[in-house]
C-alpha cells in the first residue's frame, strides 16, 4: 500500500535567520496577513512596532513623494512595497519614487508581481533602527545601484541625503537648507520643514522646484524615453 507524500513544512520567519533571498521570498509569502519583514545583507529584520511619530513623519515623506508623482508623468511612488535587490537583499522601504520601466527606469516586475530591482531614490524614516537604516541598508542600496538615498533621522533630528558615484555614495550637502535630488528635478525638499513638521512649507518648496526648467526639460526627456521605446 502506497503512503500518500506528505508536503514538507515551510518554516516561520525568524528574526535573525541567515537566508537568501530565494527562500526568504518563499518564507515571507507564507506568513500571517500582518506580519513585515525585511532581508538585509543575508539576516531576517523584524521591525518593532511604529511609534506615531514615525507614522507622521511617514505621512509627510509620502505627502512630498505623491505631489511630485502626480506632476512628473512617467514617475511612480511605492509605500512600504518590497523590492527584491539581489540575493541576499529585500528590503521594504518606507518609501521609493521610480522612473516607470516604461519611462526607462531600472526596475521591473517578477513573475508573481513584485518589484525587482533598485527604485532610484529611497526614503527611510529611522528612528530606532537608526544603525540599521545608515549601515547595513545603506551598504545593500549602495550595491544594488540606488540612485539617491534619504534617511530622516529622527533622533539626530537631521536628514541625510546620499548619491550614488561610481558605485558608492556620497553625503550631500542641502543648498541653503533645500535638498534638490539630481536624478528627479525639481525633487525639492526643506530639511527644517520636514524635521517640525511643517507640510505647508514642505509643498509651497516643492512647488517652486516643479515651476523650475529643470523640471520641464526632465518631463520631456521621459516623454521622449518612452516614444523611443515604444
Amino acid at each position: 500500500m502506497l503512503k500518500s507524500a506528505v508536503e514538507p513544512q515551510i518554516p516561520p520567519l525568524e528574526a535573525g535567520d541567515h537566508l537568501d533571498q530565494v527562500t526568504f521570498h518563499q518564507r515571507y509569502k507564507s506568513m500571517p496577513a500582518g506580519f513585515r519583514a525585511e532581508l538585509i545583507g543575508g539576516v531576517v529584520i523584524v521591525p518593532s512596532p511604529l511609534k506615531p511619530e514615525h507614522g507622521e513623519y511617514h505621512a509627510l515623506v509620502m505627502m512630498w513623494l505623491g505631489n511630485y508623482w502626480v506632476a512628473t508623468p512617467g514617475t511612480r511612488v511605492r509605500d512600504n512595497a518590497t523590492a527584491i535587490l539581489g540575493d541576499t537583499s529585500e528590503p521594504q522601504p518606507d518609501g521609493a519614487l521610480i522612473i516607470d520601466p516604461a519611462y526607462g527606469g531600472q526596475t521591473g516586475y517578477s513573475e508573481d508581481g513584485y518589484a525587482i530591482g533598485p527604485p532610484e531614490l529611497i526614503v527611510e524614516v529611522a528612528s530606532s533602527r537608526e544603525a540599521m537604516d545608515l549601515n547595513a541598508k545603506r551598504r545593500d542600496y549602495e550595491q544594488a545601484g540606488v540612485l539617491e538615498y534619504v534617511v530622516v533621522v529622527l533622533r539626530q533630528r537631521v536628514v541625510r541625503w546620499f548619491s550614488l558615484h561610481e558605485g558608492a555614495y556620497r553625503e550631500v550637502v542641502s543648498d541653503n537648507g533645500i535638498f534638490k535630488s539630481a536624478t528627479f528635478p525639481g525633487l525639492w525638499l526643506a530639511v527644517e520643514a520636514l524635521l517640525q513638521l511643517d507640510g505647508a512649507t514642505i509643498i509651497d518648496t516643492l512647488s517652486r522646484g516643479l515651476a523650475s526648467p529643470e523640471h520641464e526639460a526632465f518631463v520631456q526627456q521621459l516623454q521622449q524615453q518612452r516614444d523611443e521605446m515604444r
